[in-house]
C-alpha cells in the first residue's frame, strides 16, 4: 500500500509535463468584432468562442470595404495592433464617410464579421499656446523685481538726503 501511494506520489510531477490537450490551445472558429477606429481606419478585435482572445500573431484576417459611391477598399491584410492581444488594425485606408467593412479570418480559424462604420476626416491637435515666461528665465520674473526695488531704494534715498539738507538749510524750524 505504501508503494502504491509513493508511486502515485511522484507521478504527480511527471503530469506537468504531459503535453496539453488541443482544446486547451485554442482553435477553431473566431469571433470578429469590426468598429471603426474613430478616423479612416478600422480596428478589429479577435477572440476564440470562448471569449479568450485570439493570441497568436498568425491569424490571417482580410478587409474588404464597399463605401458611398461605390467606392472599395481591398482586400487587405489587417496586422495586429499594439493595443494588446487579438486586436488588429487597418491604419488609414478609408475616406471620410459611410462604409460597409467586411472582415474575414480563413481556414484553420474561420471566422467573418460585417458593420458599417462611419469615417471621419483625421483631426488634428490644436495648437499649444505660447508657454509663459519662467521667473528665472532673461526678461521676467525675479530679475526684473531686483532692477525695480534697486530703483525705489535709489529714490528713497535720494528724497531721505534732499530732506535731510534742506531741515538743515534752514535753521528757523523747529525740529
Amino acid at each position: 500500500m505504501r508503494r502504491t501511494i509513493l508511486a502515485a506520489l511522484a507521478a504527480v510531477p511527471l503530469l506537468a509535463l504531459w503535453p496539453p490537450a488541443p482544446a486547451a490551445a485554442h482553435g477553431g472558429p473566431v469571433v470578429l468584432d469590426v468598429a471603426g477606429d474613430g478616423a479612416t481606419g478600422v480596428t478589429v478585435r479577435a477572440t476564440y468562442k470562448d471569449g479568450h482572445p485570439v493570441e497568436d500573431r498568425v491569424l490571417r484576417l482580410v478587409l474588404n470595404a464597399t463605401g458611398e459611391g461605390g467606392l472599395t477598399v481591398g482586400p487587405l491584410q489587417l496586422n495586429p495592433a499594439g493595443e494588446g492581444q487579438g486586436f488588429y488594425a487597418s491604419g488609414a485606408v478609408l475616406t471620410p464617410g459611410r462604409w460597409t467593412v467586411a472582415v474575414t479570418s480563413p481556414e484553420p480559424n474561420p471566422g467573418k464579421a460585417q458593420a458599417t462604420v462611419q469615417a471621419h476626416a483625421p483631426q488634428s491637435a490644436p495648437p499649444r499656446p505660447a508657454a509663459a515666461p519662467r521667473p528665472d528665465e532673461d526678461g521676467g520674473g525675479t530679475g526684473r523685481w531686483w532692477l525695480v526695488g534697486g530703483a525705489l531704494l535709489l529714490v528713497a534715498a535720494a528724497a531721505l538726503a534732499l530732506t535731510a539738507r534742506r531741515a538743515k538749510a534752514s535753521p528757523g524750524r523747529p525740529g
